[in-house]
């Protein structure tokens, strides 16, 4: 028999992928795909690439291909996620960046919020996904507590329409809890809730798309690793010696071999004081720090030092975060901040 695509193609239609309602090649799994003789190769492309489910669907693809143009085929078929041909809900986000802590209590959150409003002042767009499933501050900082997110209908599919905010595209947990409610999730619960925050959203087309992550190491951590195409990482630390400890446990993390991830470099929160009315001066009520120094014997950028500056709590709190007023002394630093990051992808991208 001459074996043809279009062949090869219509008995793959058989193959329903029960998850998405629809046969492989309507959803478009079936990738590279090769014949030469009654040699048949492709790889099928499935949202995880380890999953209980996808060898299913492989034996069936390899049942309905035999079923139909002969026993003798001989057929290789490969398994891919998303994830790794570049393509899945987070398509159309050119770089996500984890802004992540060894431990709690950093101004992670700050970091990440002002971060992704410095990034948007570039004229980039840019979204915030506050993953944080535990604790969202989030909503918060940005002034969005009362706020609901909509739903449309793409493609036969419920998808969650991300608040617009400050020129941020803002998705939270929070806004579908509770918030004087305690989130007691076990990890693959506080996983599925997370990926469905992923991809499930419209985030439409983004140039940076800023996750604040959870504090500390754990289940979230590796899902977002594991299934995620992150462009690279930020780790927030404070000038004490015990913050530096925790930011080392994050940084080997990241370079596990199972779940590398890029570090783009370390920054230092809460470095000094600078009064608003005497902007030159910095009084360092931590001591001067080890960061510097920390972040080239772990061989990262040290990315800037955010200052104290009277005012930044409560003009989060307030959800006015600091980066929008792009002269205060904040906002120069974050600004500086959102410089250096672009600089570290570009400088990633070209290797």
């Amino acid at each position: 028999m001459n074996i043809t695509e279009e062949k090869v193609l219509e008995a793959l239609q058989e193959v329903i992928y029960f998850k998405a309602g629809d046969n492989i090649v309507n959803l478009k799994m079936v990738h590279d795909l090769k014949i030469d003789g009654n040699k048949i190769s492709f790889s099928l492309v499935f949202p995880k690439k380890v999953d209980q489910s996808n060898e299913i669907v492989v034996n069936r693809a390899k049942k309905a291909l035999k079923d139909a143009l002969g026993e003798d085929l001989d057929i290789e078929i490969g398994i891919k996620s998303e994830k790794d041909i570049g393509g899945g809900p987070l398509a159309s986000i050119k770089n996500i960046i984890a802004v992540a802590s060894g431990k709690g209590g950093v101004g992670k959150s700050t970091v990440a919020v002002n971060l992704a409003i410095a990034l948007s002042k570039t004229g980039a767009k840019v979204g915030l996904l506050d993953a944080d499933i535990y604790g969202p501050s989030v909503p918060t900082m940005m002034d969005l507590e009362s706020q609901r997110p909509n739903a449309t209908e793409k493609d036969g599919k419920t998808r969650i329409l991300p608040l617009d905010k400050y020129d941020l595209k803002v998705l939270s947990i929070g806004f579908f809890v509770d918030p004087e409610q305690a989130l007691m999730w076990r990890g693959p619960m506080a996983s599925k809730a997370l990926e469905q925050l992923f991809n499930d959203t419209e985030w439409g087309d983004l140039d940076y798309l800023i996750l604040d992550m959870p504090p500390g190491t754990g289940d979230i951590h590796l899902t977002i690793a594991q299934e995620y195409p992150i462009t690279g990482a930020i780790i927030v630390t404070t000038p004490q010696k015990v913050a530096l400890a925790d930011v080392l446990k994050a940084a080997t993390m990241f370079r596990q071999d199972k779940i590398y991830i890029p570090v783009l470099g370390l920054v230092e929160n809460m470095s000094y004081f600078t009064p608003e009315e005497l902007p030159d001066k910095k009084y360092y009520l931590f001591g001067k720090s080890y960061s510097e120094s920390f972040a080239k014997r772990l061989n990262i950028p040290f990315l800037g030092q955010l200052p104290i500056v009277e005012g930044l709590a409560e003009a989060s709190d307030a959800g006015k975060p600091a980066a929008l007023l792009e002269d205060s002394i904040p906002g120069k630093a974050f600004k500086e901040l959102a410089g250096n990051i672009k600089k570290g992808i570009n400088a990633l991208k070209s290797k």
